[in-house]
């Protein structure tokens, strides 16, 4: 009896027929040499990446990709200033929040020259509040701001469950429950991000190695800004889809790709824009927010460019890609892992 990876296959199929899978996707399992059988995607052979690649390039036409991060891309320009506003505030509370403005500078490279005026313009407007201002702000103002960032997140949610072929199941308190969570590991993040630039090297002065530590954070800043971004995408991809959870290794690789293409196209369309200008030509005093809105549409397609990459590595496996105890085709709760995609040639 022929196995793949250790397991009899046909066993597994004939499990999977008793719970009512459909028939194409029983036909789908049985294929050899696709990866049916992979439990992680490495077990996934070049046959099976190949019918995963083609996929991908459907699904953006069929996913309606650009002009769901353009409806996303809009949700965000409304969010990002109440982030900014919410960031600044609590980082106020604590610490000198003019400091902020000042190390967007680790960032000049990667962001286009426009969205960073435009950003560091608006941290330094809300900066210029006194301390006590501040302080009101924050405690007047501060879920008002995180509602309004948090409607960027709720709107990159429901383009995941398009990704993912998913309906919105959950609650409207889970749902805005679980935005609302991820709207503020976003802003600590980024408070965490800018207290480290700060206390690191006052520490490193303070034991005697402050040359050496500022040109070390500045090679690091690269590796840790791309290892934030693969664990907050991974995060967004298992927790953002109304579905059952997937398991963290079927949400990895997606978030290593948007990570690198997202850093790869901000410093290209960063250089675009600082060597050609078009932007501010064109659109004259709106330059820089159109420059701000066109960076952060291709920073959402990058987004769900790795969605994509996710969804149909699990639609290429029978195996249970989901959380908890393994459960037949069928019967686990999330369509990418319940149904067996086609094999491209």
């Amino acid at each position: 009896m022929t196995k793949e990876h250790g397991e009899d296959w046909r066993s597994t199929v004939d499990e999977e027929a008793e719970a009512g899978a459909a028939p194409v996707d029983l036909v789908r399992a049985r294929e050899r040499g696709r990866g049916r059988r992979a439990r992680t995607p490495t077990q996934i052979p070049r046959r099976g990446w190949n019918d995963i690649l083609w996929r991908v390039l459907w699904s953006i036409p069929a996913d309606r990709i650009l002009s769901t991060a353009g409806g996303v891309a809009f949700f965000t320009l409304l969010a990002v200033f109440p982030a900014l506003a919410t960031v600044v505030s609590l980082y106020g509370l604590v610490a000198d929040s003019h400091t902020i403005a000042g190390h967007l500078s680790l960032l000049a490279g990667i962001l286009p020259g426009g969205v960073l005026s435009l950003v560091s313009d608006q941290i330094t407007r809300i900066a210029g509040q006194s301390g006590d201002t501040l302080g009101v702000a924050f405690i007047l103002g501060l879920l008002v701001a995180l509602w309004s960032a948090n409607s960027g997140v709720a709107a990159l949610f429901d383009a995941l469950n398009v990704v993912y072929k998913e309906q919105e199941k959950r609650s409207f308190l889970r749902f805005y429950a679980t935005t609302f969570l991820v709207t503020l590991g976003a802003i600590g993040f980024i408070i965490a991000a800018i207290a480290a630039v700060v206390v690191a090297p006052l520490v490193l002065s303070f034991i005697g190695v402050a040359t050496p530590a500022d040109r070390l954070l500045a090679l690091l800043r690269w590796p840790i800004l791309l290892g934030v971004l693969v664990v907050g995408l991974a995060v967004l991809y298992r927790y953002g889809p109304s579905r059952r959870d997937a398991q963290w290794r079927w949400v990895t690789w997606g978030s290593v790709l948007a990570a690198f293409l997202w850093l790869g196209a901000s410093m290209l369309f960063s250089w675009y824009v600082a060597n050609f200008d078009s932007y501010n030509r064109t659109y004259g005093a709106l330059g820089a927010a159109v420059g701000f809105m066109t960076w952060s549409w291709l920073s959402v397609v990058i987004v769900l460019l790795g969605a994509e990459l996710n969804a149909e590595m699990e639609h290429q496996t029978a195996q249970d890609t989901t959380e908890g105890p393994p459960k037949p085709l069928g019967r686990r709760g999330a369509h990418m892992a319940d149904h067996v995609g086609p094999a491209q040639g």
